[in-house]
């Protein structure tokens, strides 16, 4: 398996044996069951299909979707994901993975989902610099010039301005494995990770580690 997929719980602090403190993300990641199981011949491309299992389950599931878990004798979940898979694994519908699957000091990438912060200015979307705070400026949080007045009198297209910030994918690379309590299914990650808390992740081993 390439990676599975978790929730995000929060950040916390682990004590090294020398007494440093390592900031950490305590990610609930599985157990994940499969769903489906992707080959060349029927799909085109070799993956796997995985669904999280959590402690509320889904109720109200669509009768395509109902059937589709019911084909893999798996209970609905709510959020399912795809890994890529090497075409030699055997893997098939309804097997289980758990934190087992990483190691201590293992390096792992994880997806997310941003925090959607609504309509911002160019100073917190982009960083601008603003104009002067002194008083009577007139200009202190715009965003100055963005076209010649003259020729073309338009503005180009891609110029930096406000406008929505956060909510979208987001991957971080390269995140070490501090700890794992494979009891209550912890993966405990150095660093932040992308997302709100209960922010649904996908954890994958790391391609450039």
């Amino acid at each position: 398996m390439d990676g599975i997929l978790g929730k995000k719980l929060g950040m916390t602090q682990i004590y090294a044996d020398d007494g440093t403190a390592i900031p950490v993300t305590v990610i609930q990641a599985g157990p994940c069951l499969v769903v489906q199981r992707k080959t060349v011949e029927q799909d085109g491309y070799e993956a796997v299909q995985i669904g999280l299992v959590e402690e509320r389950p889904a109720k109200k599931v669509g009768r395509p979707l109902e059937g589709h878990f019911k084909k893999a004798g798996v209970a609905p979940t709510r959020r399912v994901v795809e890994f890529t898979l090497e075409a030699s694994e055997d893997v098939k519908p309804g097997d289980s993975f758990n934190v087992t699957m990483f190691a201590e000091k293992d390096y792992v990438d994880v997806i997310g989902t941003s925090k959607g912060k609504g309509y911002q200015g160019v100073m917190k979307r982009h960083g601008f610099a603003g104009g002067r705070a002194s008083h009577g400026s007139m200009f202190h949080r715009a965003p100055g010039s963005i076209g010649s007045s003259a020729y073309p009198s338009r503005v180009f297209k891609g110029m930096r301005a406000g406008g929505r910030m956060g909510g979208e994918r987001v991957t971080t690379k390269n995140l070490q494995v501090v700890k794992i309590d494979p009891e209550q299914n912890l993966l405990y990650i150095r660093g932040a990770v992308p997302g709100p808390k209960s922010g649904y992740l996908q954890i994958r081993r790391a391609k450039r580690a």
